[in-house]
């Protein structure tokens, strides 16, 4: 009869496990129907498999009811629902039914401390813990140790670790694997390798997850040669050993040698996951390792992980960082599940890429899919509005920043800063800077060079000033800014004191970017022999952009010797640049040397080097209206002209002198009149005043640098009209009003 009990338990616990594998809660429940119906005084056993089964099925109120009608419960018995507590944090529950246990053991106590701990109650765990000390020792074991090791890493601090090591080895628990690990794992998260390393040492017999752990640490603070060595050390490495490597390498900089790693598990057969891939598409990325990559991914396709979401986000990553923007559009556009990671590896792709409209669009789509985005992808689509001068969008932006809540957070506050300088609300840029409860580097850099793109000279180097009183230490990106507004102020000397302050004072290395500034505030400044000696003495050949800022300078200078060292040098270095023969001739034809500019045109002509053509664009009602030089695709082409027209006299009159020197062509002086008038930009704010209504500001932007005529008239155009006429340019923002730029004479 005892056997046919004990059977018939064992048959309906199988039965019960199954319902778990299967999570069927409603099979379960029929069970325990036809076990309350059938089966006279079923023994505790059953009972306890019971209230098991409800507890792994999240059904609490079950268990505790089994529980109750259980007419003889055992130790078992109370510590299985205890553990059903504490697994789903009904800490209150936990508690009061420990307080009625008739006796403690061991499972008990852990089962109380690690409800505590995976709700971080952390003072409530540890105040359990010293009432286990002082219950008696003798309840104590691995798991206890573990839990309490888990928590100081986790949140505790080290002082709580060093006590738990202590009383490790005071009850001899020392050399045990399973609190050895965690042990490590511990002193590494507290930033204490070397305590780590001799925990590590001390214990006689390691298995994988120990020798795993150990280097995870090591890597974690940049000890990547003593963890090399010590997986040479492993005789016995399992696929997160392996993963575990190349992800370390990776972190430390040594992406060649994870990607190395990565072939040489592929060569011993180990089986790989998402975060083997995702680590050394990373590193692929990192190098900018376009063959490796797609070599990878030829793998991956041939494995079950093609489909996985988090392989696909690290493919479109690493595409979009190796510049292979289509490929990483192809990989998302057959991607069958996306998350958030995946739409934000697209967009920041776009936007890294220069393609900020298409990064625009991705955003919005995503939106439509229900995806709900984070501060990081809300400030990459802000940031993508910034470099498009996209106003609007970026203002709803703002927006959705702020019904989210995540305008509190410092990413979105900068990336807002930024786009309000980049299109030219300096205002806004300063006062959502000054709303800013914390500011970082990052948010003085973003009004920094707000105030430099805008021409704001004085305001610039103030600000840069008051950033160094605040403590904060400026990155290459804050002396660009700085540096630029000394040389639209003229502020030759202050330039070169902040030049040589960055390596003296401030630890920044220069790059050619910083060079170029230094190059534009000499010439600029019309001191072109010092700028030619400054180049001489550089550690590296001026760029593209460097050489053509000496020879427009030249040019404003008739400086015809330094202008010819200047275009044969850009043309050595980018013989398909147009600046340098367009740069060069303006030169000649300022002097009259139509010879040498036509011979420059066929010089142009023969190589094939096309000069860029000028376009300007204004937006008005969602509409980007676009225009060319002497443009009369518009439909509205009649009144631009006839605005035009009435615009010129009226500027004659108020004493505008057309700048003849910006038309490089021999013809007679009413067709380089008729020339002038008709430039891309002029044909924009024409049409802003015709269909902008009074009261705001005219917003146009211009592929191109703006002319010197285009630059002089707009001025008069602004004082006219009683108009403020936003301007950005290839090079800077300008802002025109009652006559006046922004950028001052120093244009």
């Amino acid at each position: 009869m005892q056997r046919n009990v004990f059977d018939l338990s064992n048959y309906y616990c199988s039965l019960f496990k199954h319902c778990c594998e299967t999570r069927n809660q409603i099979q379960l429940k029929k069970l325990h129907c036809h076990i309350l119906k059938s089966v006279n005084n079923p023994e505790t056993f059953l009972f306890n498999n019971l209230i098991n089964s409800y507890g792994k099925l999240g059904n609490l109120n079950y268990a505790r009811y089994v529980f109750d009608e259980t007419p003889r419960p055992n130790p078992f018995s109370w510590n299985t629902i205890l553990s059903a507590y504490s697994k789903y944090g009904r800490l209150s529950e936990m508690q009061d039914l420990f307080d009625l246990m008739p006796n403690q053991d061991g499972v008990s106590w852990n089962s109380l401390i690690s409800g505590y701990a995976s709700r971080g109650s952390f003072v409530m765990a540890v105040k359990t813990y010293n009432l286990m000390l002082r219950n008696g020792v003798s309840n104590l074991n691995r798991i206890t140790f573990s839990t309490m090791l888990k928590l100081a890493s986790s949140r505790g601090p080290v002082d709580l670790g060093r006590q738990i090591h202590g009383q490790i080895v005071k009850f001899g628990f020392g050399e045990y694997l399973f609190v050895g690990c965690p042990l490590v794992d511990m002193y590494c998260k507290a930033g204490l390798v070397y305590d780590a390393k001799q925990v590590f040492d001390e214990i006689p017999e390691k298995n994988v997850v120990m020798y795993n752990t150990m280097i995870d640490g090591l890597f974690r603070f940049g000890m990547a040669e003593d963890a090399v060595r010590l997986f040479s050390y492993m005789n016995e490495k399992d696929p997160i050993s392996w993963t575990t490597m190349i992800t370390g390498l990776k972190n430390n900089g040594l992406e060649t040698e994870a990607i190395d790693l990565f072939r040489e598990m592929r060569m011993e057969g180990q089986a790989m996951d998402q975060f083997t891939f995702g680590s050394v598409l990373t590193a692929c990325g990192g190098l900018m390792a376009l063959e490796a990559g797609k070599q990878i991914h030829a793998f991956i396709i041939r494995t079950d992980h093609k489909d996985n979401v988090f392989v696909g986000s690290a493919l479109v990553d690493m595409y979009c960082k190796c510049r292979s923007i289509r490929n990483a559009e192809a990989v998302f556009k057959k991607m069958k599940d996306k998350n958030v990671v995946s739409w934000t590896a697209m967009l920041v792709g776009y936007g890294q890429n220069g393609y900020s409209e298409e990064a625009v669009r991705v955003f919005c789509e995503s939106q439509r899919e229900g995806i709900v985005h984070d501060e990081f992808t809300l400030a990459s689509v802000i940031s993508a509005c910034a470099n498009l001068a996209s106003l609007e969008e970026g203002s709803q932006f703002h927006g959705q920043a702020l019904v989210s809540g995540l305008i509190s957070f410092i990413t979105v506050s900068n990336a807002l800063v930024t786009l309000y300088g980049k299109c030219g609300s300096l205002e806004d840029s300063s006062r959502l800077f000054n709303e800013m409860i914390i500011k970082d580097e990052v948010s003085w850099t973003a009004l920094v060079s707000g105030h430099a793109q805008f021409g704001k000279a004085y305001e610039t180097i103030d600000l840069f000033e008051q950033m160094l009183a605040h403590g904060l230490k400026p990155d290459g990106i804050t002396f660009i800014g700085v540096l630029s507004a000394c040389s639209r102020a003229g502020l030759v000397e202050k330039g070169k004191q902040y030049f040589d302050s960055m390596v003296n004072e401030h630890g920044v290395e220069p790059i050619i970017d910083h060079y170029t500034c230094m190059i534009d505030l000499l010439s600029r400044a019309g001191r072109l022999e010092e700028a030619k000696d400054f180049i001489n003495k550089m550690p590296f050949h001026p760029d593209a952009i460097g050489w053509a800022t000496l020879l427009s300078s030249c040019r404003i200078r008739g400086n015809m010797e330094i202008g010819k060292w200047a275009a044969v040098s850009l043309m050595e270095l980018e013989p398909q640049n147009p600046a340098s023969y367009i740069l060069l001739s303006g030169i000649y034809a300022a002097k009259g040397e139509w010879g040498y500019v036509a011979q420059l045109r066929r010089t142009m002509r023969d190589k094939g080097v096309r000069k860029e053509p000028g376009f300007s664009w204004i937006k008005y009602r969602s509409r980007v209206h676009i225009f060319s030089a002497d443009d009369h695709s518009s439909p509205f082409s009649d009144q631009i002209y006839a605005e035009l027209e009435k615009l010129n006299l009226k500027m004659i009159k108020e004493g505008y002198v057309p700048d003849m020197n910006s038309v490089l062509h021999d013809v007679g002086e009413s067709e380089k009149m008729k020339m002038l008038n008709h430039h891309s930009e002029k044909l924009a704010i024409a049409f802003g005043l015709i269909f902008i209504p009074p009261g705001l500001p005219i917003r146009v932007v211009k592929n191109l640098r703006v002319c010197v005529d285009c630059h002089n008239a707009t001025k008069y155009i602004s004082k006219i009209t009683k108009r403020e006429i936003l301007v950005r340019d290839s090079v800077r923002f300008h802002l025109f009003k009652d006559g006046t730029c922004s950028c001052g004479d120093f244009w």
